[in-house]
């Protein structure tokens, strides 16, 4: 649909769709040659996990305090996922990064009275019980944000680049055991599940994306 990606080397190459996709795109390839190859993808429909709640959605505005604090750790967060790294970890099957209880779906939604929708959830939530439970990489990568100090809704934020535009974000930590630069490899401690930052209990939030698509881990 116009939109470029990178290939490695090797030729391979890796590309996804959020959420949000259409049914379909266009894969256009232009070979050395100059003449190109057109495929049609379809683009299969999930269910998501939807609530439709029988109350009003509630836009709560947040203050100039909040705003002052928020604005430069979003601006942290885009430059780190703007970085390219030369991890191969994006090849990788990836692993979870630590077992638990599912207690929050990636792509779940509220839908409020007259059809309004509330955002979605963005990653998938596991919990473990109790913070401190050690988490590992799912997969090859290098460090490219370690939230210091810790984000106002992230908490200890951890994000890792697996290379090809692909990056994992694992919000809040109760401790981060890797620094920015590092590479670290597949199942490695990485971190601590905690409840840091805008969270009720400990859990592991694990977020994907692809060059700004959000992708279900």
């Amino acid at each position: 649909d116009g939109k470029p990606f990178d290939f490695a080397p090797d030729g391979s190459f890796f590309a996804a769709f959020d959420r949000d996709a259409g049914p379909s795109a266009v894969l256009v390839a232009t070979l050395p040659s100059g003449s190109t190859v057109v495929r049609d993808l379809t683009v299969a429909p999930r269910a998501w996990q939807i609530e439709t709640v029988d109350v009003p959605l509630k836009v709560h505005l947040p203050s100039a305090e909040f705003m002052a604090r928020r604005k430069p750790e979003l601006e942290q967060i885009g430059v780190a996922r703007a970085l390219k790294s030369d991890s191969q970890g994006w090849r990788q099957h990836f692993i979870w990064p630590v077992k638990g209880r599912i207690s929050g779906q990636f792509g779940s939604q509220r839908i409020y009275r007259g059809g309004e929708k509330g955002s979605y959830h963005s990653g998938i939530d596991i919990a473990t019980g109790t913070s401190g439970t050690p988490f590992v990489a799912p997969a090859d990568g290098v460090v490219i944000l370690v939230a210091n100090p810790p984000f106002t809704l992230e908490g200890n934020l951890l994000m890792i680049d697996h290379g090809m535009g692909l990056n994992s974000a694992f919000l809040h930590c109760s401790e981060v055991d890797v620094k920015l630069g590092d590479h670290v490899k597949q199942g490695q401690v990485i971190g601590y599940v905690g409840m840091t930052g805008r969270a009720t209990g400990p859990h592991l939030h694990w977020s994907l994306m692809w060059h700004g698509a959000r992708l279900d881990p």
